[in-house]
């Protein structure tokens, strides 16, 4: 017995250090952000509220309670956002019936949304208004399109929307367009027609940032040719880290220092890690066969003895904070920031569940050297820098619609 709590108290010994560690870089990470404007480049919430029980009801779901999702008000503070990009997303493959009438609903709950809670949103237009926001202790709040598919070929549709709101576009989602290829369907084009780049030169002319994300190695290429000012990924990861068609390849982020943009690494799980690619694409192999039952009882016997059989590999924060560190070698600190993904996706990291979880991210960072500087570089820093430059932009084309 004497000597089991000798061994007991050895193993405390060395692994007192290590907790002490673990625990003041957390605290490092939380008085970092009390005082840093901490942005995120996508959040999904406005569609979770669409499909939530109470479908489009705003009021219905309440931030000031415990959500379902990974949002509410209590975890922002918790995690000291200061300002959000909320996605303004629409599905591409509901082509058949239009998109506008569901865009201009998705804008109008998000509208909604942030005059819901003005003790803590407000809708800001610039990188101004966004530090003035957080100095009065509001999440500066943001619109960003998610999907070229939603201008429905037209330039006029695309200045409507910016006008609604919209600080960013992502060019494609996950269906090739008719002017951009995307990265998880088929190539039709190279990447960009004539008429993509000449929506980029517009939403140039907009003020509208130019988000890559979703969109193939070929469109990233091209916009990048095109552009007069930084573009961004609001929500994508490192493919050099983890070989997925949503991932930016080394070649573009190596082009990166010369256009200024900024990779928001995404916290979903599958972007982050090898071993959940993986397991993503033998789960979709598994329910492709599983359609096949026709008895709904058997399919979920067949369905959970699959999943006891291949459960879930583990995924953390550690894995997230490789692929911003593969941005930061190859692309170089000023172009990396954060774009979570929350209430877009239902897997995520050990660490980052929802959106109270930032800290944990910052403080892996802290243990891996990272210096105040740079931290605060990838809060925010970084993407303030882009909405300066793309007002600028379109200040220089002589079009006030860059704040208005």
């Amino acid at each position: 017995m004497h000597r089991a709590l000798l061994l007991a108290a050895a193993l405390m010994t060395l692994a007192g250090p290590a907790v002490a560690q673990g625990d003041a870089a957390l605290q490092r990470a939380n008085r970092l952000l009390e005082s840093t404007l901490l942005v995120d480049g996508h959040n999904d919430l406005p569609w979770e509220i669409r499909r939530a029980e109470q479908p489009g009801d705003v009021a219905a779901y309440d931030l000031r309670k415990r959500t379902r999702g990974h949002t509410d008000l209590a975890r922002l503070d918790a995690g000291h956002l200061g300002g959000q990009f909320w996605s303004i997303y629409i599905p591409g493959e509901i082509r058949d019936s239009g998109y506008a009438r569901v865009q201009l609903e998705q804008f109008d709950i998000a509208h909604r949304l942030i005059a819901q809670y003005p003790e803590k949103l407000t809708f800001v237009w610039s990188a101004d208004e966004l530090e003035k926001a957080h100095k009065a202790g509001r999440i500066g709040s943001m619109l960003g399109m998610e999907g070229g598919h939603a201008i429905e070929n037209s330039l006029g549709a695309l200045r409507m929307y910016r006008r609604l709101g919209a600080r960013y576009m992502t060019l494609t989602h996950n269906v090739t367009l008719d002017w951009a290829d995307a990265a998880m369907d088929t190539a039709r084009h190279g990447g960009l027609t004539d008429f993509g780049r000449e929506v980029v030169r517009e939403m140039n002319r907009l003020g509208m940032i130019v988000d890559l994300s979703h969109t193939s190695p070929g469109t990233m290429s091209d916009a990048l040719d095109v552009t007069r000012a930084p573009v961004i990924f609001s929500h994508s990861s490192a493919r050099g880290v983890t070989d997925h068609p949503r991932n930016v390849p080394d070649s573009i982020l190596a082009r990166l220092p010369k256009n200024g943009g900024v990779v928001m690494v995404t916290f979903v799980t599958s972007f982050v890690s090898k071993a959940a690619m993986e397991w993503e694409r033998q789960a979709g192999e598994a329910r492709g066969r599983l359609r096949e039952v026709a008895d709904s009882t058997e399919r979920r016997r067949l369905r959970d003895e699959w999943m006891r059989a291949n459960p879930r590999p583990a995924v953390t924060v550690r894995d997230v904070a490789d692929h911003i560190e593969h941005i930061r070698r190859v692309a170089g600190v000023d172009h990396v920031g954060i774009g979570g993904d929350y209430d877009g996706t239902d897997w995520l990291p050990e660490g980052l569940e929802d959106v109270s979880a930032y800290p944990n991210l910052f403080a892996e960072l802290i243990r891996r050297g990272w210096s105040d500087r740079d931290l605060r570089k990838l809060a925010g820093g970084n993407i303030l820098r882009v909405m300066r430059q793309a007002e600028a932009a379109a200040e220089g084309s002589g079009n006030r619609a860059a704040s208005r």
